[in-house]
């Protein structure tokens, strides 16, 4: 009945199922092995088996990239700030991300909502199983689970294990890394921990 419910609606059955299962891990929760570390790092270190990203004394931005490229893919990290910070996850370029924290245009709370170079915050993520906002949803300076699935050029995004956001970027690259934020011209700090990824060969 169920089943049957879902394909009624149009519903794609990828924003219920949880294909993430047995992935990789990106982070060995001792080094940064794996990861492309930035010239004269200050920023990024590791912490009790976490990735913590810290401002430097100037507020400059820095990212953290995955040494592998990635087409499809499954990917999950729990993160942690204190609500205050501006974050997210880039899928595949510098272009394309999953926000986490306070969007520095909007000025306002954007987790997992996606923001694409040249158009903003094209859409926003927003709680679909009963909870009135993703703000209901994330947890400060607790730890909270994001999970992002991109299958060409549609992302879908889970905080804490709900379905909060689907969208089709017009300009996703193909392939590429995935990487980390530290935003710019901040006083902030956010914690990584438990990055895994599945590749999603054929799922288009």
């Amino acid at each position: 009945m169920k089943t049957v419910l879902l394909a009624f609606l149009g519903i794609s059955t990828l924003a219920f199922a949880d294909h993430h299962g047995k992935g990789e891990s990106l982070f060995n929760g001792k080094d940064f092995a794996g990861w492309k570390m930035p010239k004269d790092n200050i920023w990024w270190s590791v912490v009790d088996g976490a990735i913590v990203a810290k401002s430097g004394p100037r507020k400059r931005g820095s990212n953290l990239w995955t040494e592998k490229h990635f087409s499809d893919f499954d990917m999950s990290c729990e993160f942690r700030f204190d609500g205050k910070g501006d974050s997210g996850v880039f899928v595949r370029d510098g272009g394309q991300q999953i926000q986490i924290g306070i969007s520095g245009s909007l000025k306002r709370d954007m987790t997992a909502s996606p923001y694409i170079a040249g158009k903003g915050y094209p859409v926003e993520a927003e709680e679909k199983e009963g909870v009135k906002g993703v703000k209901n949803l994330l947890k400060i300076d607790e730890w909270n689970k994001l999970r992002i699935v991109a299958v060409g050029p549609k992302y879908d995004a889970w905080l804490n294990g709900v379905h909060v956001m689907t969208y089709t970027s017009e300009n996703a690259k193909a392939k590429g890394p995935i990487g980390l934020q530290l935003h710019g011209n901040k006083v902030m700090s956010i914690d990584f921990r438990h990055l895994t990824v599945k590749e999603l060969a054929g799922k288009k």
